[in-house]
């Protein structure tokens, strides 16, 4: 049976999506966006391990998935905390603004 994408074209995808979120996480001030740009990581990351996983006939990066996903919901919780916690102290959701949360 003929595959419809090869291992390389879907590894190439992976690294563009990584490299995307990597570029949203240095180049952007808003916490949302960073907080997408990680997201966008995470799954490429994701879609780099289930690949591999397939081209090498192992099943140990689709078991990474699964913890992978697990740290993407914890930081999926912990980001929303911290755009309430910012938004409300400062009204904004702006990087710059986050050093207004620390204790003085």
């Amino acid at each position: 049976m003929e595959e419809f994408l090869s291992v390389r074209e879907i590894a190439i995808l992976g690294f563009i999506l990584f490299a995307i979120g990597i570029i949203g996480i240095v180049s952007r001030r808003n916490l949302i966006v960073v907080l997408m740009s990680v997201e966008i990581v995470l799954n490429a990351v994701n879609l780099l391990f289930v690949v591999f996983s397939r081209g090498f006939n192992d099943t140990s990066g689709q078991i990474m998935v699964l913890f992978v996903m697990a740290v993407a919901a914890a930081e999926a919780a912990v980001g929303l905390a911290l755009v309430i916690a910012l938004f409300r102290n400062t009204h904004s959701v702006m990087t710059d603004n986050m050093e207004n949360l620390k204790d003085t």
